[in-house]
């Protein structure tokens, strides 16, 4: 919101020493950030011209500059300008590469000894293009004004009339006044306007404000024009007048241009600027007719199937029963609070004028502007509300001004249709914004700040009763007039205290796993990463992820971020994969990452969750409600591997990676947690089948390992060979045991025994692990150490070692114990169809 330092003193009595920058500093403080200070600065003879003579030249390089003769007042005239059309008429010489003035024309010239901030540097005379430039012809942009329609092209060409040659432009133009750009939050809709910004300012330099809407209306006893609202809910409030015999022709005055220039619209015509001038002073925005162009009444309803609307921008729009619009008997001819129809816009012609200002429903505007991407300054008022009171009072404010500057006629009567909702009283113990805050705000004082926002206050006993104002849509809860109280108090007094530490008892056991989960995967070489928790069903599909496979069932959000992502992640892989071939596309050969995070699985028959008010603290019956409607989300860890697990050097080749890394990685979580993982033989998406591990926990699979499918490396353009794994980490945690003194270790040797078994191919290595395991009570381990095929292996046979180590918990064994032991472990290898070599 652009707001002229001049236009703001008109309305509030600042201090006369108050600058423009101490000015916005206050502001500041009363949540109007500033973003800039526009205008000023401008130093040195900054004149009005006329364009004697335009003399077009060609130059070598196809582009054509014109050399002008320009009467800038007898004061700064020279007596003559070589080479220039009639060169004995006292002017300047001036060159200039915009086309878009002519002869007789008054533009802005800055003289030699101008200094203008948008361009940065002080203009001088110079030879360019074969002559001596004695100054420059401004543009818009160089002054540091939006650009219009014809100043858009180049050169800013003033109205006839408005200005005589040697005037100083900086007055002419009000380029002396400042103008603050503030950034106005959503919930204070009620500062984009002068009369919003106008009582911040008053609050904060507690000074007195004169309210622009404190101003008579007309009678509504009789309608000024017949108007019908067929839809309340989105027009609660219309009010309409009638201004007949508006001169057309009548010009804007200068200070109303002015005013609606620094505010950062463009002034066009009496009427449309004296609408805009209303929208900008009260932030009640509002539209003419063109009564004449009028036909019946005016109808406020639904568009219905098949209706069109060319609005204001020439554009034809297709309406949908959703839209609300403003119609008469031959259609639409405005789409409600946002932008009026091209059928009754006024032209140079009009003079009889229907002023219209209502409150719409702020959804209705905003959903408009979404469908039809059709953003005005009126509906970034109405879809963040505007004053319900105020329509009434923007109309008649309207019409005064025509009257006043266009010689019209207020017709009698006023047509009021609906009433402005009531605001509901608030009830804010006394004591509430000094004990929040931290400031010593006295209740006193907080109740004068509640009534000078145009607040009612009433005090029940320790308690006021506060009726908001009606154009304060961001006081709704005590808490809303704790930041109204600690707002005109000063944020610079809240003391900056820090919160005393509560004793605590470090990290919990769950806390304490993780951490040494994250450890181990970053010792494994694992790179850290943090993915987003949203997947779609293509995500799913590019996994090859079954259609009737668990991980398709997402929990859905109702707002999501991305069409294309709807749901909650169900398995990890999803975010590595993205970040592996993200990694993989920018250059890297080798990409090893992992991730801890939860995934979401929906429950089978959770129910809807409640929608609580955020008033009160829920109950724990509500709160047991919302937890029974939550999915499952069990923090797993995932891991991505691609290129070389060990890499190439100067001492020698590197080695790629292979599905036994994967394997790993769950071996050494499993080992630091202390807990016991079983690897089996599985086929699962998105892995290999054949090179796929199902990693079991007492019986219970709880991740999968191993080499990642070739269709799903190709859809995520990551190389042949890549291995990931996943596992539910919360059922590893679970399971992992407290660490303590071991009660059953023994102290006494151990016999170490070596055993070879030729097996079938289709006899897993785990499966022969688990036997000799079991075989005895005094083996304490066993491990695989090599797997051999070929000769002398007959074909469809694998030789299978393993080190198995016996221990007694209390006695050295005896040689006759270690042959029954060995005894024992042949038999076991022999029953699963085994060989010992």
């Amino acid at each position: 919101m652009r707001v002229p330092v001049e236009w703001l003193r008109s309305v509030v009595e600042l201090p006369a020493e108050a600058t423009t920058e101490e000015i916005a500093d206050r502001l500041t403080m009363y949540d109007l950030k500033l973003e800039e200070i526009v205008g000023g600065g401008i130093t040195g003879p900054l004149t009005v011209g006329r364009v004697l003579a335009v003399q077009p030249e060609e130059q070598k390089n196809g582009k054509t500059i014109n050399w002008c003769r320009v009467d800038v007042g007898p004061q700064r005239n020279e007596p003559s300008v070589p080479d220039a059309p009639g060169d004995d008429v006292p002017s300047r010489g001036i060159v200039c590469g915009a086309h878009n003035f002519g002869v007789g024309d008054l533009v802005v010239v800055s003289l030699p000894g101008t200094h203008l901030p948008e361009l940065g540097f002080e203009i001088g005379s110079r030879k360019t293009y074969g002559h001596v430039s004695d100054g420059m012809i401004c543009s818009t942009r160089e002054l540091g004004l939006p650009d219009d329609e014809t100043s858009a092209a180049g050169i800013l060409v003033l109205e006839p009339g408005s200005a005589t040659p040697g005037d100083d432009a900086v007055t002419v133009l009000g380029l002396g006044d400042q103008t603050l750009d503030l950034e106005v939050n959503p919930d204070r809709a009620y500062a984009l306007s002068l009369r919003g910004v106008g009582r911040d300012a008053a609050l904060a330099f507690d000074v007195p404000f004169t309210d622009p809407a404190d101003r008579p209306v007309p009678s509504a006893d009789t309608p000024a024009y017949p108007v019908r609202v067929e839809d309340p809910d989105g027009c609660p409030v219309f009010t309409a007048l009638v201004v007949s015999g508006v001169d057309p022709t009548a010009p804007t005055p200068a200070w109303m241009a002015r005013r609606i220039t620094d505010a950062g619209m463009r002034s066009i015509s009496l009427t449309v600027d004296v609408s805009n001038y209303v929208m900008l002073e009260l932030g009640q925005p509002n539209h003419c007719y063109d009564r004449d162009r009028l036909q019946g009444d005016v109808v406020v309803r639904r568009a219905r199937e098949g209706e069109r609307l060319t609005t204001l921008d020439d554009v034809d729009r297709a309406l949908t029963p959703d839209d609300l619009v403003i119609a008469d008997d031959s259609g639409p001819i405005g789409l409600a609070g946002v932008m009026g129809g091209a059928s009754t816009e006024i032209s140079d012609t009009s003079t009889s004028v229907v002023v219209e200002a209502a409150y719409w429903d702020p959804v209705t505007i905003f959903r408009a502007v979404k469908r039809h991407r059709l953003p005005s300054e009126a509906a970034k008022r109405y879809e963040r509300g505007v004053d319900p009171e105020l329509a009434l009072v923007g109309a008649a404010r309207v019409a005064e001004l025509l009257v006043e500057l266009g010689g019209g006629t207020l017709e009698p009567g006023a047509t009021v249709v609906g009433e402005a909702p009531a605001r509901a009283a608030v009830r804010v113990p006394v004591d509430l914004p000094a004990r929040i805050s931290g400031v010593p705000i006295a209740p006193e004082q907080a109740q004068r700040t509640f009534e000078r926002n145009g607040c009612t206050v009433e005090r029940d006993g320790d308690v006021f009763v506060v009726t908001p104002p009606s154009w304060r849509f961001d006081l709704n809860d005590p808490y809303d007039f704790v930041e109204e109280a600690l707002r005109t108090a000063g944020y610079d007094q809240v003391p900056s205290v820090l919160p005393t530490p509560t004793g605590g008892r470090g990290l919990t056991r769950h806390q304490e796993l993780r951490r040494r989960v994250g450890h181990v995967l970053a010792g494994a070489g694992l790179v850290e990463v943090t993915t987003l928790p949203f997947a779609g069903p293509a995500d799913l599909d590019r996994l090859g992820i079954d259609a009737d496979d668990v991980r398709r069932r997402q929990v859905l959000l109702a707002n999501p971020l991305s069409t294309e992502e709807p749901g909650l992640t169900t398995t990890l892989l999803v975010g590595l994969l993205r970040a592996a071939s993200l990694n993989v596309g920018r250059g890297h050969e080798s990409v090893q990452v992992s991730e801890v995070g939860r995934v979401f699985l929906a429950r089978e028959g959770a129910p809807e969750a409640p929608i609580y008010g955020t008033d009160r603290r829920p109950t724990p019956e509500e709160l047991a409600a919302l937890d029974a409607a939550l999915p499952h989300q069990p923090f797993h860890a995932g891991w991505v591997l691609v290129g070389e697990r060990e890499r190439s050097g100067w001492d020698g080749a590197g080695r790629p990676v292979a599905w036994s890394d994967a394997v790993a990685v769950a071996r050494r979580l499993a080992d630091v947690l202390h807990v016991e993982l079983t690897v089996e033989q599985a086929a699962t998406a998105p892995f290999h089948q054949g090179r796929c591990a199902a990693l079991v926990l007492d019986g219970t699979v709880v991740g999968h390992a191993g080499e990642l499918h070739p269709t799903v490396l190709k859809e995520h353009g990551l190389p042949p060979r890549s291995v990931a794994g996943e596992l539910d980490l919360d059922a590893l945690l679970a399971a992992s045991p407290a660490i303590g003194p071991r009660p059953d270790f023994s102290t006494y040797p151990v016999a170490k025994e070596d055993l070879a078994f030729l097996v079938d191919t289709s006899v897993t290595a785990e499966s022969l692990r688990a036997a000799l395991a079991s075989a005895h009570a005094a083996v304490e381990s066993v491990r695989l150490f090599d797997v051999y095929t070929g000769a002398p292996v007959p074909d469809g046979q694998k030789s299978l070692a393993f080190a198995v180590r016996l221990r007694a918990p209390d006695r050295t064994l005896k040689d006759t114990e270690i042959a029954e032991a060995r005894a024992a472990l042949v038999a076991a290898g022999e029953a699963l169809g085994g060989v010992l070599r």
